[in-house]
């Protein structure tokens, strides 16, 4: 068996105001266990080793932030909350197809929509108070509750509401192309027609509600939610302050929440360690080196699928007979048992494991590990003779070392059947600018949510021709399966249909599906409960309170 290497630090306690603090002072290159680097396989640990250096030179700005914070702290529950992530929103407009998954993460507490998601994915009243729907779902009717306000004091009205579903619409927010129109009945009323009936809308009513003719939203964010936007520093902090005038008496119970941008996962650790953050949201090895007995850690699904994604419109992933044979080369568990010890759900498709009724659990055996079949598929589309060897390009955000990890695992997988896989690290911005929008790319690995906890939400982005589908999948009998879900009144025929869906995305491959990958929310032991998990990329901190 392969040496297992790890990166990990000497701590020291020094004082540091009212209280004493960890500080890391000594850096290990090689030892048995632990830290973010304990794989099955030595070959793995190259990157993790040059990610622990790079922290390990900000640590002592880590303690020094955490010592002038310390020495202002009181006695009492706590009030405010530093949470550290390490992607920062790409915009605080919530009506961006751009929009990603951590920013909606952050801007779930800032906005709201008609309705709002709960722990078990049910669609309540928020900005509403009640609805209805009529007609088999072309008819959606909702009442708007009374003294709803924006963040700046103004009241919420019926054309806020109209100017938003119209505008999403517009700007291409999935599902919102449907609308016919958008219309005020009486003094409250708002009455929603859709082109065609669809008794699966009311998910896409959650998207948060904006004032009329806002046209600067990307920059300042002004909701309803329970927290307001007190400030943004680019690639610093964002800062939430309650919002005093929320609908619901008491919520939220925190004053204040700091969400501080961190390089990557390492750095995240150090701050906890340090003291200078309170929480985060941590995935794979990393969680092992934090001590439950400082820390309260509660284990929360991403609710996000992570695939290796192929663009189907690009060789020599246009071939697929090439997607196929990756799907049998690539061993998920094998991925989920090295680069986050044993932690995660298998997927064998774009739906979340966690939407039991819609997700179609056999397709995580649909490609059995397989190499010898992976290989001779290759060959059978030209590759492993004459000289012929499959190569191509794993583009993988650096900011998400949990991504790199994986694609260092794939690349050896790979390197088994004799394709040649290399890994090209791009920061944030620029996997945005090329890969999600420019789609100028082989492959790439990363998490994608839903904007909804719904099947379709997970799966429109495969329609040809989707605003989201930057992985160009193309299939006409997806695309006329897909398009029935919206016509089918019965419940149960609908929930075949998402499955049918799925088993042509299985059959005919868009990508390689990894895993729902198990993450923890971290936080300082006995200072914060209300920790909630929903079915979909969020971090309600209004539900969480100082204690």
């Amino acid at each position: 068996m392969a040496r297992q290497l790890q990166w990990d630090f000497t701590f020291t306690t020094i004082e540091c105001g009212y209280d004493f603090v960890n500080v890391p002072v000594q850096l290990h290159t090689a030892s048995q266990n632990g830290y973010h680097a304990q794989m099955k396989h030595q070959k793995y640990a190259p990157t993790l080793k040059t990610a622990a250096i790079l922290t390990f030179a900000a640590t002592f700005a880590v303690f020094v932030a955490s010592c002038e914070r310390r020495a202002t702290l009181t006695s009492g529950p706590a009030t405010e909350m530093r949470f550290g992530i390490t992607t920062e929103p790409s915009t605080l407009d919530p009506l961006s197809p751009l929009s990603t998954a951590d920013g909606r993460s952050i801007l779930f507490n800032v906005f709201e929509g008609l309705v709002k998601p709960d722990t078990e994915g049910r669609h309540l009243p928020a900005v509403a108070e009640s609805y209805q729907v009529r007609q088999g779902g072309r008819i959606y009717e909702f009442t708007l509750r009374e003294n709803i306000v924006f963040h700046d004091g103004s009241p919420l009205t019926q054309e806020d509401v109209r100017f938003t579903l119209e505008t999403a619409a517009t700007a291409g927010l999935a599902g919102l192309d449907a609308i016919e129109s958008v219309e005020a009945v009486g003094e409250r009323d708002i009455r929603i027609t859709l082109k065609r009936a669809d008794p699966d809308f009311l998910p896409y009513l959650t998207v948060g509600i904006v004032k009329a003719d806002s046209t600067n939203r990307d920059r300042i964010a002004i909701g309803t939610g329970p927290f307001m936007i007190e400030s943004h520093a680019i690639q610093q902090s964002l800062v939430l302050r309650r919002f005093d005038g929320y609908r619901e008496a008491g919520v939220p119970r925190l004053e204040k929440v700091v969400v501080v941008f961190m390089a990557d996962p390492n750095a995240v650790f150090l701050a906890l360690q340090a003291g200078s953050i309170d929480g985060a949201f941590l995935t794979g090895g990393i969680i092992r080196q934090i001590d439950p007995a400082r820390f309260d850690i509660t284990p929360v699904p991403s609710a996000m699928v992570q695939a290796l994604f192929l663009n189907n419109a690009a060789p020599p992933f246009d071939d697929a007979r090439v997607r196929r044979a990756l799907n049998f080369a690539i061993a998920r568990q094998e991925i989920i048992d090295v680069a986050f010890f044993e932690y995660g759900t298998q997927a064998g498709g774009p739906v979340i494991p966690g939407l039991t009724l819609y997700c179609e659990p056999e397709l995580i055996y649909y490609y059995p590990h397989d190499p010898e079949r992976a290989a001779a598929l290759l060959y059978e589309a030209g590759f492993g003779f004459a000289g012929r060897k499959l190569s191509f390009e794993i583009v993988v955000p650096s900011n998400y070392t949990m991504h790199v990890d994986t694609a260092q695992v794939i690349v050896s997988q790979l390197a088994g059947i004799g394709v040649d896989a290399r890994i090209r690290l791009v920061d944030w911005a620029t996997w945005i600018s090329d890969v999600y929008i420019g789609r100028d790319f082989q492959s790439t690995i990363i998490s994608v949510d839903g904007r909804t906890a719904s099947p379709r939400s997970f799966l429109e982005r495969y329609r040809s021709g989707d605003e989201g589908n930057f992985l160009n999948f193309s299939n006409a009998d997806f695309d006329r399966v897909f398009a029935m879900t919206f016509t089918e009144p019965d419940e149960a025929a609908r929930i075949e249909l998402y499955m049918e869906a799925q088993r042509i995305i299985a059959s005919d491959p868009a990508s390689v599906y990894i895993q729902d990958i198990l993450g923890f929310l971290v936080f300082r032991a006995g200072a914060f409960g209300g920790i909630l998990g929903y079915p979909l990329a969020a971090t309600d901190f209004a539900s969480m309170y100082g204690r």
